[in-house]
C-alpha cells in the first residue's frame, strides 16, 4: 500500500537541504542543551536534566532512523534512504554524550567506580552493550567498510533491533518511578519494528514471485 499515488520526487539540492537543516537542528539542541548546564540555566539538577536530554535524544533518534525505511517504501520516496545513515550517526553521537556526562559529572572520572557500575548495575551493563553494538554500527557506516564487509554488513547491521530493544530496557530500569513513559516508547518501537517486519516480509515474497515467473 502506498500513501501516495506517485514517488515523491527529492532533488539533490533538496536532498542537501534537508540533510543541512538536520545537522543544524540536531546539533543546535545538543549545543544549546550543554551550554544551558554548563551556565546553570537548567534548573535545580543539571547533570540529571543533561542525563535525560542526551538519553533521550538517542533514543528518539534511533526510533526516527528505523521509521526512514518504511516511511522511503510506503510513501513512497526512495531519496530519504539517503539520510538514515547520518541520523544513525546522529544516534551514537548522542548515546556517547549521555555516557560522558555520566563519567564526567557523576562519577568524576574515576575509572574504578566506572567499572564497578557497570558490573553491579544491570541498566549500566545493558546500556553500555547497546552503545558498544552501536560503535560497531557507527564505525561499519561508511560506503567503503560495507562494500567490503559484503553479506556480513547486513547480518551486523540487523542488529540495531537488539539494540532498540536494550536501549529501551535500560531506560526502563533507569526510571526508579512512572513507567508511563517507557511504555509509550515500548509501544512506539514495536509499532515501528513491526512495520519494519512487514516490509521485509513484503520484500522476500516479492523476490520469490519473481524467481517462480
Amino acid at each position: 500500500m502506498k500513501l501516495l499515488r506517485k514517488p515523491l520526487r527529492i532533488s539533490l539540492l533538496q536532498l542537501r537541504l534537508l540533510k543541512t537543516l538536520l545537522h543544524g537542528v540536531i546539533l543546535a539542541f545538543l549545543l544549546i542543551t550543554f551550554n544551558a548546564a554548563v551556565n546553570d540555566n537548567l534548573g535545580a539538577d543539571p547533570v540529571k536534566a543533561l542525563l535525560h536530554f542526551t538519553g533521550i535524544g538517542a533514543l528518539n533518534l534511533l526510533l526516527i532512523t528505523l521509521l526512514v525505511s518504511p516511511a522511503a517504501r510506503y510513501l513512497p520516496a526512495p531519496p530519504l534512504m539517503r539520510v538514515r545513515r547520518m541520523l544513525g550517526i546522529y544516534v551514537f553521537v548522542y548515546a556517547m554524550a549521555h555516557l560522558l556526562t555520566y563519567i564526567a559529572f557523576e562519577l568524576q572520572f574515576d575509572w574504578s567506580l566506572v567499572i564497578g557500575e557497570i558490573i553491579k548495575r544491570p541498566y549500566i551493563t545493558v546500556g553500555m552493550v547497546a552503545l558498544l553494538l552501536l560503535t560497531a554500527l557507527t564505525v561499519t557506516s561508511p560506503n567503503k567498510v560495507r562494500a567490503a564487509m559484503g553479506k556480513r554488513w547486513q547480518t551486523l547491521h540487523n542488529s540495531i533491533y537488539l539494540i532498540t530493544f536494550l536501549v529501551l530496557l535500560h531506560f526502563t530500569w533507569s526510571r526508579k518511578t512512572g513507567l508511563q513513559e517507557p511504555l509509550i516508547y515500548w509501544t512506539i518501537s514495536l509499532g515501528i519494528i513491526s512495520t519494519r517486519i512487514f516490509v521485509f516480509t513484503t520484500m522476500i515474497k516479492n523476490s520469490l514471485a519473481k524467481r517462480r515467473h
